[in-house]
C-alpha cells in the first residue's frame, strides 16, 4: 500500500510519504471534501482519545472498570456506582500545556499550548441501602465531564519538489470541467473552497489543449522545491452530560447502566502556505496563503452498561460494553481565505470562499455513529475489611477495544440527493480502509496510609490506522495523592502523556501524499474536591 517518492533534494522519503492505493474512491471523496467537509481523519476525533476522569481515576491510569467507588464510573462501567451507600459532590478543575514536535519532509519544528478547564467531571451520587438489607444499595448520579480536549497548535514545514498543495485544487477542476466550464465551477458552491478560489485567483489555470495546471506544477518540472508551512489551531472540546443508575446485590453483584448526551464544540483554523524557494521573480509563481476557519457544533446520545462480581472479598471483575454514540445532529461551518502571488502573470489576488456561497459561510448537516467499545476489567484490593479505614490499597487493569472502522458518518437530509449518497458511501469505505479495532490498556494501584492515598497509573492506546507506516499511540504515565477524612476529600493528580500521530496537509488522487509526524507531549495537573453528604 505504500511506496517511495522522492524528499527534499531528491532524497528519498522513509517515514512521511503515503501512497493511498484507494484511487476509485479517492477522486470523489475529495471532490466530495469541499461539499460535506468531511473527512476519515474527522473520525479519530470523536474515538481516539484517552479515558477522562477525577484526579484519583486518573491517578491509577483510569482503570477504573472494576474499582467503582468513584463517579467517573458513570462514563466507564456504571456498575461501579454501586460502591456509593451515601452521596457525594465533586468537581474537578485542571491545568495542562501541550508540547508538540513536528517532523515533515526531514524539517523539524516545536509549537506549545497551554490551558485551564473547569470541565473535569462536575457532579454528584446518592446512594442509598436497602434498611432490611443492609449490604445491598442503589445509586444514581448526574455528572457532566469534558471527554475530549481539542485545544492544540500545531506546525510544521519543510521543501518537497515533489507535490503541491495546488494540485488538489487542479484534479477539483479537472473533474469539474469534464461536466461543464469553468464558469459552472465558479458558480457551485461544492468547489467554493478548493477548485473555485484556485481558478479566481490564477493558482490554476487551463493552458493549451484545455490542460488544467496549477502555476506551482511548472516550478516543480524545472527542479526546484516549494517551502510548504502549515499551522493547525485546534479548540474546544467534547463534552458529556450523563445520566447513571446502578444496582448492589449483597456488595457481590453489581450492575449498572448510563445514558449520555454527547455534546461537540470544535473549531480549527488551518493556515498553509506554499512558497518558491528560487530567486527568480518573473516565473508566474512566488506564494500562496490558504487559510481555512473551520467549526462543528452537535449533539447526540448513547448508553453504557456492565456488571462487577465479586467472587472473593479481594478480587473484583468487571465488564462493560459502550455502544456508539449517534451524533444525529452536526453542523459544519466553513470559511477559507485565499491569497495568492503570481508575479507577472497575474500579479496578486485575493479571494474568499464567501465569494461563492452567497456571501456567508458554507454550511454542512450530517449525522454521524461513532465506534462501539468493550471491556474487561479486573481488580484485587489489598486487607477488604468492613472497616474501609483499614483498607491497605488496591491494583486495577482495563483492557479495552475500541473498533474505530465502525465509525460512519451519513447525510442529515431526509432525502440525500445522488452527490450526498455517492460521497458519503465513499468516505465509509475509505475509513473502513483506514482503520482498524485497537486494543488500550489502563493499569494503576493506590497504597493508603489512614487519611493519605498515594497512587500510581499507566495507560497505552494503540495505533487506530491498519498501514504500520502510519504511526500512531498515547501513552500515560501519572501519578497523586489524595486526602479523605470527615466526609472531605481533596485529590491532586500529574499525568504527563506522550502521543504519536500524523497530519495529511493535503491529499491527491494521483500521486502519493506526503504527511507529517507529530509527536505531542502533554503535561495535565488535575484537582478534585468533593465532599460526602
Amino acid at each position: 500500500m505504500f511506496s517511495k517518492i522522492f524528499c527534499r533534494f531528491n532524497k528519498p522519503a522513509s517515514h512521511n510519504s503515503y501512497a493511498m492505493k484507494k484511487y476509485l474512491l479517492l477522486p470523489v471523496l475529495l471532490i466530495g471534501a469541499y461539499a460535506y467537509a468531511q473527512i476519515p481523519e474527522d473520525v479519530l476525533r470523536y474515538s481516539f482519545f484517552p479515558q477522562n476522569g477525577t484526579a484519583r481515576s486518573l491517578a491509577i491510569g483510569g482503570a477504573m472498570g472494576s474499582l467503582g467507588g468513584d463517579i467517573t464510573a458513570t462514563f466507564v462501567n456504571p456498575a461501579g456506582l454501586g460502591n456509593f451507600k451515601t452521596g457525594e459532590f465533586v468537581f474537578t478543575p485542571n491545568f495542562y500545556f501541550n508540547n508538540n514536535n513536528s517532523n515533515f519532509r526531514d524539517t523539524k519544528l516545536k509549537s506549545s499550548k497551554s490551558d485551564f478547564t473547569l470541565l473535569g467531571p462536575i457532579g454528584l451520587v446518592y446512594g442509598a441501602t436497602n434498611r432490611y438489607k443492609p449490604k445491598s444499595s442503589q445509586a444514581i448520579s448526574f455528572v457532566i465531564t469534558q471527554t475530549a480536549n481539542y485545544n492544540n497548535r500545531i506546525q510544521y514545514s519543510g521543501y518537497n519538489n515533489y507535490s503541491s498543495h495546488s494540485e488538489q485544487f487542479a484534479e477539483q477542476a479537472i473533474k469539474g470541467l469534464s461536466k461543464g466550464t469553468v464558469e459552472d465551477i465558479l458558480n457551485d458552491p461544492q468547489y467554493a473552497y478548493g477548485a473555485a478560489p484556485a481558478l479566481y485567483t490564477y493558482l490554476i489555470d487551463t493552458f493549451s489543449g484545455n490542460r488544467v495546471k496549477a502555476l506551482p506544477e511548472f516550478i516543480l518540472a524545472n527542479g526546484s522545491a516549494l517551502l510548504q508551512q502549515n499551522i493547525i489551531e485546534t479548540k474546544g472540546g467534547m463534552y458529556e452530560v450523563a445520566l447513571g443508575y446502578a444496582t448492589n446485590k449483597n456488595d457481590k453483584f453489581m450492575f449498572g447502566f448510563s445514558v449520555g448526551v454527547p455534546i461537540v464544540n470544535y473549531n480549527s483554523t488551518t493556515t498553509f502556505r506554499e512558497s518558491d524557494t528560487s530567486s527568480n521573480t518573473n516565473n508566474n509563481f512566488g506564494y500562496f496563503n490558504y487559510v481555512d476557519n473551520f467549526s462543528t457544533k452537535g449533539v447526540g446520545v448513547n448508553a453504557k452498561l456492565g456488571f462487577i462480581f465479586k467472587p472473593t472479598e479481594n478480587i473484583r471483575v468487571g465488564f462493560a460494553v459502550h455502544t456508539p454514540s449517534y451524533m444525529f445532529t452536526l453542523k459544519d461551518r466553513r470559511k477559507i481565505d485565499l491569497e495568492v502571488n503570481t508575479e507577472n502573470y497575474k500579479g496578486i489576488r485575493n479571494v474568499s470562499s464567501t465569494l461563492f456561497t452567497n456571501g456567508v459561510p458554507g454550511e454542512s448537516n450530517y449525522s454521524l455513529l461513532t465506534p462501539w467499545k468493550m471491556m474487561v476489567s479486573g481488580s484485587y484490593v489489598l486487607r477488604e475489611i468492613e472497616n474501609v479505614k483499614q483498607q491497605k490499597g488496591f491494583i486495577t487493569a482495563d483492557i479495552e477495544y475500541v473498533r474505530h472502522s465502525a465509525s460512519s458518518f451519513y447525510s442529515a437530509n431526509q432525502t440525500p440527493t445522488a452527490g450526498e449518497k455517492e460521497y458519503y458511501t465513499t468516505l465509509n469505505q475509505v475509513i473502513r480502509d483506514q482503520y482498524k479495532g485497537a486494543f488500550n490498556f489502563r493499569l494503576g494501584g493506590e497504597l493508603k496510609f489512614n487519611v493519605i492515598m498515594a497512587r500510581l497509573g499507566f495507560a497505552y492506546y494503540t495505533n487506530p490506522y491498519k498501514d504500520a507506516l502510519l504511526k500512531s499511540n498515547k501513552m500515560l504515565v501519572s501519578g497523586g495523592v489524595g486526602y479523605r477524612n470527615k466526609g472531605f476529600f481533596i485529590d491532586l493528580t500529574y499525568v504527563h502523556s506522550f502521543n504519536k500521530d500524523v497530519n495529511f496537509p493535503y491529499r491527491l488522487a494521483d500521486k502519493d501524499n506526503t504527511f507529517a509526524n507529530i509527536k505531542n507531549q502533554r503535561g495535565n495537573i488535575i484537582a478534585s474536591v468533593g465532599f460526602k453528604f
